[in-house]
């Protein structure tokens, strides 16, 4: 769920970072409809989504590794 889950603030801090950058809107995505946030908390919601989908890839490998019902 972790990784659901990251993969959309991820998108979403991304589409809102890139369309503060490149473009002269508000940004891209469903959070700029919303919030007025700097690029920089757009930048950091994509880490916080990478970290969280970091966070789930590392912890299927360890339940892989260790094995069921462990």
């Amino acid at each position: 769920m972790r990784g659901i889950i990251g993969i959309i603030v991820l998108i979403q801090g991304a589409m809102g970072a890139l369309g503060r950058t490149f473009t002269d809107s508000t940004g891209w995505g469903i959070l700029p409809h919303w919030f007025d946030l700097p690029t920089l908390a757009y930048v950091g919601m994509a880490a916080a989504g990478l970290a969280l989908i970091a966070w789930e890839e590392a912890d299927k490998k360890r339940r892989k590794r260790v094995g069921p019902g462990a």
